[in-house]
């Protein structure tokens, strides 16, 4: 009985912090600015975020750090393309291109 209820506080915990972050600004209006700073800092937030997620991907391998190996050498690749074309399917196609030619083709 007494861990069903624990279960419903943290629910309800977690909704209350979810509707109360993202309704404070809603709420707050023009009172609830953020300072420039901040928001000139929070422009990097979704880049900063992605990196986190893809970089520790890309550098390991197996778990153990792998500086040579095929999931990098196609994440240079989609990098180097993406910044040189603006073309959305471009990186996606040369990168998984390099990723199994070097996984399949070269045995890496």
């Amino acid at each position: 009985m007494i861990e069903g209820v624990w279960l419903w506080v943290a629910l309800v915990l977690m909704a209350l912090t979810t509707v109360g972050t993202r309704g404070s600004f809603i709420l707050l209006g023009e009172r609830g600015r953020l300072p420039p700073a901040l928001q000139r800092a929070l422009r990097y937030a979704p880049a900063a975020a992605l990196s986190a997620l893809v970089m520790p991907d890309l550098l390991l391998d197996g778990g153990e750090l792998a500086p040579f190996n095929p999931k990098l050498a196609a994440g240079l690749v989609v990098v180097l393309v993406a910044l040189r074309w603006r073309n959305p399917w471009l990186p996606f196609l040369l990168g998984m291109g390099v990723l199994l030619a070097l996984r399949k083709g070269l045995g890496w």
